[in-house]
């Protein structure tokens, strides 16, 4: 079975066709700049290359048409005919409380996904845009959608509930909904099968660590606790969000600079993190690249960086009763060595020995990070959200 993958944003679209007999990556690719002026869409071929191919893109159908082009291309092409796609699975960002699963598509659930769209505005009418030009471009195809937010919705009330008046959540479904989901269920799942081990019998860390970040408490194959909230702001700090702030400082500064909702939001999610801290950069390897020069802003944003990560790891350690395995992933978990030994660092009195020199040599790779004493299991686990969605997708078309 042939099952294609689509994320579609605001200005984007990135794809990945899978051969499900072995799952497989048959072509990948991402189309950029929807909407706007030299928009491309940037292939993978087979051999690893790279090819921008550049098309007037003014909207989202426009994008999924190219791409269906591309994939039945003579040349750079992954199939002959757009039969061969068995069905379609999408990333749908926000579920609220109305979808703690993956589904089948069907016109309720698209209803109740527009009915979610306000607490991602961004995000599912983006995402929504490509289930539509799919619907219109192959009708009848069978489409898949899968939440970021589905895995978290086994969490007690207790640990989602804010301490605000009730009729809050009531009214407006004030809570922690949690995100990136499908990233946290996909290496918890995944760590447990390199160890060998059962998912129901493990409390496992996920600290899913990019531009963006959050960590999940995993108890016995469930989560628990998420460190993002209503929106992706809540938690770690990242590379333009400020994470965890005191909502007494929020309205403090919006007096004081004369700011409104719009001028919050902007500051809080594209002005702050560690963009804000250093005035350089919201990518982690400049901030490192400064830090190692003397830059002092640069430093401190990677103590404040650190400190944040480990401080949740420590609490949902106790939230759990202890912690079995703690998983690094993502674009900076999986490749920055040097977070992951400053994070591991002290922490002996919670039974986690890193191996320092095998910590230092992994990049990307799946591998044990760990000493053979420690009692707290160290795991680099690349992430695969592509491969879950299109795990989930041939279990439902199935």
């Amino acid at each position: 079975m042939k099952i294609l993958v689509l994320n579609c944003g605001s200005s984007s679209i990135k794809y990945k066709l899978y051969n499900m007999d072995d799952e497989s990556v048959m072509a990948a690719g991402g189309i950029e700049r929807v909407g706007m002026p030299e928009s491309f869409n940037k292939v993978t071929l087979p051999n690893g290359e790279k090819k921008k191919l550049m098309r007037d893109i003014p909207e989202h159908t426009a994008g999924v048409k190219f791409i269906f082009e591309c994939l039945t291309d003579p040349e750079i092409g992954a199939i002959k005919d757009l039969k061969e796609i068995d069905a379609v699975g999408h990333r749908l960002v926000h579920g609220g409380e109305k979808f703690a699963t993956s589904v089948l598509i069907t016109d309720d659930v698209i209803r109740q996904v527009e009915e979610c769209s306000d607490l991602a505005p961004l995000h599912n009418p983006a995402n929504l845009k490509g289930v539509a030009a799919v619907s219109q471009l192959m009708p009848g195809l069978p489409q898949v959608g899968v939440f970021d937010t589905a895995f978290h919705q086994t969490m007690p009330d207790y640990a989602y509930m804010y301490a605000i008046p009730y009729e809050l959540y009531s009214r407006y479904g004030v809570r922690r909904y949690g995100f990136h989901g499908t990233s946290h269920r996909y290496v918890s799942e995944r760590v447990c099968k390199y160890l060998g081990v059962r998912k129901e019998d493990k409390r496992i860390i996920t600290c899913h660590i990019g531009n963006g970040g959050s960590l999940a408490a995993v108890k016995y194959g469930k989560c628990v606790d998420t460190s993002m909230g209503l929106t992706p702001l809540e938690g770690l700090m990242m590379g333009t969000r400020s994470g965890d702030i005191d909502g007494g400082a929020i309205t403090y500064i919006a007096e004081k600079e004369g700011l409104d909702a719009n001028g919050i939001s902007t500051l809080l999610n594209k002005k702050s993190g560690m963009l804000g801290i250093t005035g350089l950069s919201s990518d982690m390897r400049d901030v490192f690249n400064a830090a190692t020069s003397g830059n002092e802003k640069a430093r401190l944003a990677l103590d404040m960086y650190f400190y944040r990560i480990k401080k949740y790891i420590g609490a949902y350690a106790a939230a759990m009763g202890g912690v079995d395995i703690i998983v690094f992933t993502a674009g900076v978990g999986e490749n920055q060595s040097d977070m992951r030994e400053v994070v591991c660092r002290d922490m002996e009195w919670m039974g986690i020995e890193l191996d320092n020199e095998k910590n230092a040599t992994i990049h990307g790779e799946e591998a044990v990070l760990s000493t053979p004493v420690s009692k707290v299991t160290i795991v680099c686990i690349p992430t695969d959200e592509e491969l879950m969605i299109a795990q989930d997708t041939l279990g439902i078309v199935s």
